[in-house]
């Protein structure tokens, strides 16, 4: 038993050790274009959340609109949101850059019941 405890406390030793000494940078969406944002950028892992999501078709997130009408088998991967989506509602495209990246990544979440929905667990402070 006392063998038990001593190896499970190295174990636990081992892990702390490795997550506290370990350079392993975390992705975040870059907020740079807001004004002034309230938050840090949300940690978003790209490739590693399209993996565990079973995501392959790009357009899902990467959507194209035209005369506000879903354009299929078409993806906007290689632009940012921010080209389409603006700080503010415009005639062009009624929905603002927050609400859209909110929208898209929350709905998902709700719907497939998995996935960060409050604040804190997306926006994780550095």
């Amino acid at each position: 038993m006392k063998h038990k405890i001593i190896f499970m406390g190295f174990i636990l030793f081992l892990l702390t050790a490795v997550v506290a000494f370990s350079d392993i940078e975390v992705e975040r969406l870059d907020p740079s274009v807001f004004e002034k944002p309230h938050r840090p950028g949300a940690v978003f892992e790209h490739d590693g959340h399209n993996e565990m999501a079973g995501i392959e078709d790009c357009a899902v997130c990467h959507h194209v609109y035209e005369d506000k009408n879903l354009v299929t088998d078409e993806s906007s991967e290689d632009s940012l949101c921010s080209e389409c989506h603006f700080l503010k509602k415009t005639p062009e495209n009624s929905i603002p850059l927050e609400v859209a990246y909110h929208k898209r990544c929350k709905t998902c979440h709700f719907e497939e019941n998995k996935g960060p929905v409050l604040c804190g667990e997306c926006h994780i402070k550095e």
